[in-house]
């Protein structure tokens, strides 16, 4: 699968996420604005207080998307070998103990969530960071390990069945 792909997607991705922040922030930062004209009655100061807070938490939005392409600007995802360590990098499928349900997902330094779509619409694989509870659990391992990932009081175990 070409790694090159998944990444401009992901950086694609991304840089809308921040683009929409950012229209988003400039739009709330207007709407509390005209709001708070003092010639409206004192339940609009309510009204503007909401936008600018939401003006804030869309522009914390944007910086956080900028961060995360800052921390894609010099990834370069290489090809691995199919007995190598799971690395930052790595396209690695998982299987399910109990149900052999399997997965597939993008080791990236950022992007945690993505839906990424293979070359030429081949399959979905979703992002996952290395700060990640299933990141953490993988980095290191190699195709026929056994992890074990915990969300809350949910323990799953799933085997390593591809890295690529």
């Amino acid at each position: 699968m070409d790694k090159l792909h998944l990444l401009e997607q992901l950086r694609s991705h991304i840089q809308r996420s921040a683009e929409g922040a950012m229209a988003a922030a400039v739009e709330a930062a207007s709407e509390a604005r005209d709001a708070a004209d003092p010639r409206e009655r004192s339940a609009d100061a309510g009204t503007a207080v909401e936008h600018a807070s939401m003006a804030r938490g869309q522009t914390r939005r944007r910086d956080r998307a900028l961060a995360e392409l800052s921390a894609l600007e010099y990834f370069e995802p290489r090809p691995f070998d199919e007995t190598a360590k799971v690395r930052v990098g790595a396209l690695v499928e998982i299987e399910d103990e109990e149900t052999g349900e399997g997965r597939t997902f993008f080791l990236a330094p950022a992007g945690a969530g993505t839906t990424l779509t293979g070359p030429d619409g081949d399959g979905l694989l979703t992002v996952v960071t290395p700060h990640s509870p299933v990141g953490r659990a993988v980095i290191g391992q190699r195709v026929g390990d056994v992890i074990d990932v915990t969300f809350g009081d949910d323990g799953r175990e799933w085997t390593i069945t591809w890295v690529g």
